[in-house]
């Protein structure tokens, strides 16, 4: 939290605290929750949902809210890769690399997708617009390989499939 040093008729007196949007989110979040730690998963998701991500700045905000150390709500945050730490852009490309996609040319289209979006995996363009990331396992082995745009599960992507999919994000996006 940040501080900020309050005015008085001229006289100084000692610092009150001034939280940034996200704190008093996640503030808010814990309070709908009751503050209870058993809850703690539910609020990182209603957090997210919120922001989009969850700031580390909400971690002492959180573990105080809940009365736990901030060893333990980072420990269950960084466990779940679901739970997104930094901004992300405004389309998520999860690329899947178990084995039967890794059988299915998966390679290729992971380095396809770093050349064409000029972002390494767990990367974000430039523009904000894709956030490429790696998972292993979409349950679409059938038809691999297999990515997932937010949502939609897409199968058998090949290098043309898959620009003709990012090709249509923000089209799809302004309908």
């Amino acid at each position: 939290m940040a501080k900020k040093a309050s005015q008085n008729n001229g006289t100084s007196t000692a610092p009150t605290p001034v939280m940034d949007p996200a704190e008093v989110a996640a503030l808010a979040v814990c309070a709908r929750h009751g503050n209870k730690p058993d809850e703690l998963l539910e609020i990182f998701h209603e957090l997210q949902h919120q922001l989009d991500y969850v700031p580390d700045a909400t971690l002492p905000v959180i573990a105080k809210a809940l009365n736990r150390s901030r060893a333990e709500v980072y420990g269950v945050l960084t466990f779940y890769h679901e739970f997104k730490r930094h901004p992300v852009g405004r389309h998520v490309v999860k690329i899947c690399r178990a084995e039967a996609c890794q059988s299915m040319g998966t390679e290729k289209l992971c380095q396809h997708a770093e050349q064409s979006l000029g972002t390494k995996l767990g990367g974000t363009t430039a523009d904000g617009s894709v956030t490429i990331e790696q998972v292993f396992c979409l349950g679409n082995c059938a038809l691999s390989p297999a990515i997932m745009v937010g949502e939609k599960l897409y199968g058998m992507v090949d290098s043309k499939r898959f620009d003709e999919i990012i090709g249509a994000l923000d089209k799809e996006a302004a309908e």
